[in-house]
């Protein structure tokens, strides 16, 4: 028999995770697999999502089972699925799993290899972590909180010194959980069309504009399907709504996949937005998303190099960046950054913030944002930008945040935890969203 049709997803997933650096959440979402029943698609996310969540645990239990430290990428990730299903999910029986894995690497053209996944699931299915996992750390180090909850040790070492041990330890135990859905409201009934069609909401925790789902799947919604709500993560939105008003012209530096473009062109129906991509397909597929009526204009372009001459009065700079404030959502981010990576994105996301400022007009301003925790791409950009051009004036965050308050906007009840100095900052496990930072830079 065959594996199931949620089991091969997931695995082919997998495979081109690790082939072709792809995102499994854009992977999961795409057209490959929009015909899975809606139990296998939520089994299917269940195990890629698990499986990059936990595979440093999962290898490390593999390497003693099996005593081979090199093994073929298809043998591996089927030894992946199978021992995630035996250790976190109760309800599959082990001998299903063991089958399902093995007749995956026959269907891999590893038939080879499958008396071998055989025997080694065989040994792994007694091991008795199968029956009880938990993240507990009874050594509070960064050595052992990165094996606790599945992190590279360097990356908490940085988390530590940053932020100190016991905030590492939320972000690590936040990036293994599973994140919510939040949607924004385009429309003032969106919720009640959503009810109508059996998705339960309750109020996000930092917008008003925030719903988070209860139950149900809001992506097969008309709701949905017609773009009266959208899917955004709450520190997302916040930085759209960062922009203030009195804007006319505005450039998106880096708009693709343009929830932040949408978010502002809904605030500011009268203003022309520029949105800048620098890859055409994306471009184009931002471009369906705006509505007919909306004053935007795609540019297909490189924001370090922009072809335009006029000035803006705000420009949005969502940079390129690690994204290690979202393993959460993407956790195969954690297993591919390297320590080096990190001066290469700096010198790209000052290349963007100085071509940005660049097309300030005088009093015009800046929003430089990513959804890093790394100081690399956050305070080291600005302090850079702000040493090459004295004119740059660094506004405080926090000024934005009690006009967003006094205007019932931001519901969050403690403002000045989501700031740090001038900056905006949301921590995972501190904050109950992704992990992003913003700056204001103000042309004198």
């Amino acid at each position: 028999m065959p594996a199931s049709p949620a089991r091969t997803a997931a695995f082919d997933i997998l495979l081109r995770v690790e082939h072709e650096s792809s995102y499994a959440s854009e992977l999961l979402h795409s057209n490959t697999y929009a015909t899975l029943s809606t139990p296998d698609h939520a089994l299917a996310t269940e195990l890629v999502m698990g499986v990059l969540r936990w595979r440093s645990l999962l290898d490390e239990a593999i390497l003693l089972a099996s005593s081979i430290k090199k093994l073929d990428l298809e043998v591996l990730i089927a030894l992946r699925l199978a021992l995630y299903q035996f250790r976190y999910l109760d309800r599959i029986p082990h001998r299903a799993a063991l089958h399902e894995s093995v007749e995956l690497v026959k269907r891999a053209r590893k038939s080879s290899a499958a008396p071998f996944v055989n025997a080694v699931l065989r040994k792994l299915s007694t091991d008795p972590l199968c029956s009880s996992v938990s993240s507990v750390v009874n050594d509070f180090s960064p050595q052992a909180i990165a094996a606790a909850y599945a992190h590279p040790v360097w990356l908490v070492e940085r988390w530590t010194q940053t932020y100190g041990i016991a905030l590492a330890q939320q972000i690590c135990r936040h990036d293994q959980t599973i994140p919510p859905t939040t949607l924004r409201l385009r429309s003032p009934n969106a919720q009640e069309k959503l009810a109508a069609e059996g998705i339960s909401l309750e109020p996000g925790k930092l917008l008003s504009s925030a719903r988070r789902v209860n139950s149900g799947d809001a992506t097969k919604t008309q709701s949905f399907r017609s773009a009266h709500v959208v899917i955004q993560d709450e520190a997302s939105q916040l930085i759209a709504a960062l922009v203030g008003p009195g804007h006319n012209r505005i450039l998106d530096c880096c708009a693709a996949p343009g929830g932040k473009t949408l978010a502002i062109a809904d605030e500011h129906p009268d203003a022309t937005i520029t949105a800048v991509e620098i890859h055409p397909h994306r471009a184009r597929l931002m471009q369906k998303r705006f509505p007919a009526h909306a004053k935007v204009q795609t540019l297909v372009a490189d924001a370090r190099t922009l072809p335009i001459s006029h000035p803006f009065d705000l420009v949005l700079a969502d940079v390129p960046c690690s994204g290690t404030g979202t393993l959460a959502r993407n956790p195969e981010i954690k297993w591919r950054l390297k320590p080096q990576d990190l001066r290469e994105l700096h010198d790209r996301q000052f290349a963007i913030l100085r071509s940005a400022a660049a097309h300030l007009a005088p009093g015009g301003r800046v929003i430089y944002s990513t959804c890093s925790l790394e100081k690399e791409e956050n305070e080291d950009v600005i302090e850079q930008a702000q040493k090459e051009d004295s004119s740059l004036r660094l506004l405080n965050c926090h000024d934005e945040l009690d006009r967003l308050q006094s205007t019932g906007v931001l519901t969050w009840p403690d403002p000045a935890s989501l700031v740090q100095g001038p900056y905006l900052r949301t921590i995972p496990g501190l904050h109950p969203c992704d992990g992003f930072f913003a700056a204001i830079l103000e042309r004198n």
